[in-house]
């Protein structure tokens, strides 16, 4: 590489998950190499401004961001500049050769951030618009994976007007569904924000209301007595998956808080599975990531029924977390690629893929 990339790395964002993401970008922006990149530190505020400066994610951190400038990126294909907004008057503060969403949840990681991208014509690190929104939208996922042959656990989809206006009914098609614990996840979400388990109709109702925070549908999903096993996806048209871990959650499963406050979580890499096992995970994850169209990177999560050893797909994160305790990056460190290398081959892949949709003809004539 003789000339510096331009890199904005863009973190925090209109979700849930903001926090998260924080964390992830810290490790991100820690192992971006200088002698490589031109970084551009791009904070999206809960309210969705963009802002940039000096030490941006410590401002964040910190909730002090006075001091930042907030910016614009135009819509518009072959204006790929960052401006300064200044009253009504737009200035020039760099060009963005490639972007890096580290934004988990919504406004980030479910392909509205990405069509943005798309419009701005600019090359950015991830799954496109398609695979980013079934991604996130964890029914739709299920019945794609279901399309597909992949098995997933029992579920139904309601709705918050459903249950403003009639939740005895849900309660009844909850527990129809099968006996408890049951899980209640908001569709639209991710890192554990919204998910309770259920081990009766008190918790139940408890956890719909909660759900119903965070999403106007959610989903309600039977009850696995499972080992929680994870595996790491990296490519675009030959995509091929790490190793597969295992999470022993010090929660009593793994809440956003065994994730990211207690620290305590035991991560198992390898997982301790037999050799067809592995492999079968391995096989299911790069058929869902081709399935639903995924590029770059994606961590695949399974359930391993420790009654049966049945496995089940769980769900499909386009963006994984980066923090310094997630497995994608350690997936990828046992399977041979450190840190920094795994960091650089997501930039490149970006770049094949915006390579790839160049190639497109806009204009037709019949």
């Amino acid at each position: 590489m003789s000339k510096k990339i331009n890199i904005a790395v863009l973190f925090g964002g209109r979700s849930g998950e903001h926090e998260v993401s924080l964390m992830s970008a810290r490790s991100v922006l820690s192992v971006l190499d200088k002698e490589k990149y031109n970084i551009i530190e791009i904070g999206i505020t809960h309210e969705g401004r963009w802002l940039t400066g000096e030490k941006v994610l410590d401002a964040f951190v910190s909730g002090k961001i006075a001091d930042l400038q907030e910016v614009i990126l135009k819509p518009e294909p072959g204006d790929n500049n960052l401006y300064t907004v200044q009253g009504q008057t737009l200035n020039k503060f760099a060009s963005i050769y490639v972007a890096f969403p580290v934004l988990h949840g919504t406004f980030g990681e479910d392909g509205t951030l990405q069509g943005y991208f798309e419009l701005a014509d600019i090359a950015y690190v991830g799954a496109g618009v398609l695979a980013s929104s079934v991604g996130m939208d964890k029914a739709l996922f299920k019945d794609v994976m279901r399309t597909h042959q992949i098995p997933v656990v029992d579920s139904i989809v309601v709705t918050r007007i459903e249950l403003e206006n009639d939740m005895d009914s849900v309660i009844h098609h909850s527990e129809a569904l099968c006996d408890y614990p049951i899980f209640v996840k908001p569709v639209n979400m991710g890192s554990s924000v919204g998910i309770s388990k259920c081990k009766n109709r008190s918790d139940l109702l408890e956890g719909l209301m909660d759900a119903a925070r965070f999403d106007r549908r959610i989903l309600i999903e039977k009850g696995i007595n499972g080992r929680e096993i994870e595996v790491s996806v990296l490519g675009n048209y030959a995509p091929k998956a790490s190793v597969a871990g295992e999470v022993i959650p010090s929660d009593d499963f793994y809440s956003y808080r065994a994730k990211y406050i207690d620290d305590s979580s035991e991560l198992i890499i390898p997982a301790k599975i037999p050799a067809d096992t592995m492999r079968l995970v391995q096989d299911y994850a790069v058929r869902a990531f081709e399935a639903i169209d995924g590029a770059g990177m994606a961590r695949i999560d399974f359930l391993l029924d420790k009654d049966t050893g049945e496995v089940f797909l769980n769900e499909l994160n386009t963006i994984p977390g980066f923090t310094k305790i997630s497995m994608y990056p350690k997936l990828w460190e046992a399977s041979g690629i450190p840190y920094p290398e795994l960091v650089d081959q997501l930039i490149a892949l970006g770049i094949e893929r915006k390579a790839e949709r160049d190639r497109i003809e806009r204009k037709y004539k019949g």
